[in-house]
């Protein structure tokens, strides 16, 4: 038994030192570079893959079984003259005896050079179609299997054929690599260079250290990214499940959108690819952008179909101004340069791969908080949902301050109102001319190309709202947007104690645009309106007005010249400020009464109990045919127009005395029985902001009142003096020989 075994082990030593002369001999007496050309032709064949290998190829064949390839260009079978890759050098070897057990145990993997170019013609065609794609073998005809013909595996051989493979690499190592994308139909270029890319050893199952540098670029726009990855991947192939541990990227980019500026961020998580349940998740997320610090968690289903994503984001508060400078963006002057200081957000998050929306958003901006739903239904279009409720917000804040030049000009117009006021309020300076001046721009206001392509719904409620100095209480709006047709559903608010409501409309499809408002004031003090807007106030009370027009164009001009429509308004205990018909009334009495007035009237204000009227617009000229005002003693009726295209007003109103109800404040126009029901006219013609002021008394039409008085005192004479004299018909002949 001795021998015996002392004979095998002489036999197993031989065989031993047999393997390892012919290994030693194939790896030297075999020369693999002699077969560049089969390798080549077994790559076409088998991969549709041209492969030239230019430099040598090394290898070892025990107990590893190793490869080294040196200057290897790649490229499709279909576009052999169009290489998408080049290689300086890769090495691995893969240890043989658990290659008989479907286990993939190799050394250090390390790839050196590569240089891997895809581009896509004009017809989009790209140069690495076809790899992967087997040439196709003629087909044999069927033939009838005989005794002499290979039988069918074993089972147990079919069952080791079938099982896993499984993945035993002691390193990776990519050097010296870079990746560039080219579309020649859209001239976008995408690259990624200086990559370097090591990892630990590779077992399944295992934690894997992984660690990445690249840099990052592209020239639509130009941009460029410095990035470094790190962190520990984990596999599982039979349960198709990976996850990226505790991952951190960092880096800092550049380019045209950041305007010169330099972007420095970062994140880091827990990542996790789920394929038997299509599931990804990225847990743990945090996340910075230069100064602006997040957290929050992703997670997306239905990989296989229609990806949807689910989450929550929380961003610390953060000064969105400096943030956005330091992004290079430009933001537009503001009244306030302290706006935009305060930014933070909460928010819930939902989409798909063409939609994104913030759910349950809370958004706190300076002194403003919103809640509610903000969203982009479908990235295509460009479709925005927007569903908020605030409590407060001072949008004059955030509008451009005026210019200086605008400032001077405000001033200078303050200044020539003041000096015509203080003559024209008391009626002894002539009747002001009708403004000629157009007052409106004729420079385009709408962006219509934008505008068309709007895809909007936007539902607002605000505590308290100011715009445009106007202070707004319980703000709701609504509006819709799509296919060029704007629409304001709705827009109400208290104002000043009253009520304001209105809608609109802006077709933008024509040419032209077509514009629609209806506006509607209820109890609304019209001197605040007027005080917020730096007018001057020329009339007071409690404003209640019903407009429907329409108009179109696309600048001031184009939409003044072209409104039309019809305006109802009524005002309520007001005054007529710094224009004092009664005192102007006095005057016109006092003429005819022949008496001088004791003393020169001061300008006062005019009260009345009602102001009301209705005005026709037709092309920026309202005609306003039934002006009638309610003044204690007086009434007062008119009718005019007022062309807002050069913002005047051309007046003829008459007042009439109810009766001496009230001492008139100088004894020279005392108001007698003769001139009760009269219509004492009144011209008013000018600017339109100087209202009331711009009223004169018509002499002329005085006159003819004054020669109607005189007949009526006349007949009174002849009716004194004539009596029972003469026949009646001769008295009323004598009268109306007086009156012509």
């Amino acid at each position: 038994m001795k021998s015996l075994g002392k004979i095998l082990g002489l036999v197993f030593l031989g065989l031993l030192l047999i393997l390892v002369a012919a290994g030693f001999a194939l790896t030297h007496l075999f020369d693999p570079n002699d077969y560049k050309d089969e390798i080549r032709d077994l790559a076409r064949s088998k991969a549709g893959l041209e492969l030239d290998i230019k430099g040598d190829i090394g290898w070892s064949l025990f107990p590893w079984l190793g490869l080294e390839l040196h200057e290897t260009t790649l490229a499709s079978a279909q576009t052999p003259e169009q290489p998408f890759a080049d290689l300086r050098m890769l090495g691995l070897s893969v240890r043989v005896m658990p290659l008989l057990s479907r286990e993939v145990q190799m050394s250090d993997i390390k790839v050196n050079g590569l240089n891997l170019t895809l581009n896509r013609d004009d017809q989009g065609r790209g140069n690495w179609e076809g790899v992967g794609q087997p040439a196709k073998q003629p087909e044999r005809p069927a033939q009838t299997p005989s005794a002499s013909e290979p039988q069918p595996e074993p089972e147990a051989a079919t069952a080791s054929r079938n099982k896993p493979l499984t993945l035993d690499i002691d390193s990776l190592t990519i050097s010296d690599a870079r990746v560039t994308y080219h579309d020649a139909k859209t001239g976008q270029q995408y690259s990624a260079e200086s990559i370097e890319l090591t990892t630990g050893a590779i077992r399944e199952g295992s934690s894997i250290p992984v660690k990445l540098n690249a840099f990052f670029g592209s020239n639509q726009p130009v941009m460029r990214a410095r990035t470094e990855l790190q962190g520990a991947l984990r596999f599982d192939n039979q349960l198709k499940r990976y996850q990226f541990e505790d991952m951190r990227l960092s880096g800092e980019a550049s380019g045209e959108p950041l305007q010169g500026q330099t972007l420095t961020f970062s994140a880091q998580g827990q990542l996790l690819v789920d394929l038997a349940a299509q599931i990804a998740e990225w847990n743990s997320l945090k996340f910075t952008a230069n100064q602006l610090r997040g957290l929050g968690e992703l997670k997306a289903r239905d990989l296989d179909k229609e990806a949807k994503i689910s989450g929550a984001l929380t961003v610390a508060q953060f000064n969105l101004r400096e943030f956005l400078q330091g992004t290079g963006q430009k933001l537009p002057a503001m009244a306030d340069g302290a706006t935009l200081s305060k930014a933070e957000l909460v928010s819930r998050l939902s989409g798909t791969a063409n939609s994104l929306a913030f759910e349950e958003l809370t958004l706190k901006l300076d002194d403003s908080t919103f809640t509610g739903r903000l969203a982009i239904s479908d990235f295509t279009r460009q479709a925005l949902r927007v569903d908020l409720k605030g409590d407060r917000l001072n949008l004059d804040r955030y509008l451009p301050p005026p210019s200086k030049e605008q400032s001077a000009e405000a001033a200078r117009k303050s200044e020539v109102k003041s000096t015509q006021a203080s003559a024209i309020g008391s009626g002894t300076t002539p009747l002001p001319n009708a403004p000629t001046q157009q007052a409106w721009s004729d420079a385009a206001v709408l962006p219509l190309a934008q505008l068309r392509k709007l895809d909007t719904e936007v539902n607002l409620a605000i505590g308290s709202l100011t715009a445009m100095k106007i202070p707004l209480e319980g703000f709701n709006f609504k509006a819709r947007t799509r296919n060029g047709l704007l629409t304001l559903q709705e827009m109400r608010a208290g104002l000043y104690g009253g009520r304001l409501d209105g809608s609109a409309s802006l077709d933008v499809r024509p040419p032209q645009p077509l514009l629609t408002v209806q506006h509607r004031f209820n109890g609304v003090p019209v001197e605040r309106l007027l005080e917020s807007q730096g007018e001057e106030v020329v009339v007071k009370g409690l404003l209640n007005l019903d407009a429907d027009l329409r108009t179109q164009g696309n600048s001031e001009k184009a939409w003044i010249d072209n409104l039309n429509g019809k305006v109802g308004f009524i005002i309520d205990n007001g005054m007529l400020v710094d224009a004092n018909l009664e005192q102007q009334l006095c005057r016109a009495i006092a003429t005819l009464n022949r008496k001088p007035l004791a003393s020169d009237p001061r300008s006062k204000d005019t009260p009345f109990r009602e102001l009301k009227g209705n005005l026709t617009l037709r092309n920026g000229v309202a005609s306003n045919p039934d002006l009638k005002a309610s003044i204690p003693g007086l009434t007062v009726n008119g009718n005019g127009d007022v062309d807002l295209r050069v913002l005047g007003m051309d007046y003829r109103v008459g007042i009439v005395i109810e009766g001496d109800k009230g001492a008139m404040p100088d004894p020279a126009c005392q108001v007698n029985e003769r001139y009760v029901g009269i219509e004492w006219p009144l011209r008013c013609r000018g600017p339109l902001e100087l209202g009331a002021k711009a009223c004169r008394f018509d002499n002329d039409a005085l006159g003819k009142v004054a020669a109607r008085l005189a007949g009526e005192k006349l007949n009174e004479k002849i009716e004194e003096k004539l009596g029972d004299k003469v026949s009646p018909e001769l008295k009323d002949a004598l009268k109306g020989l007086f009156k012509r």
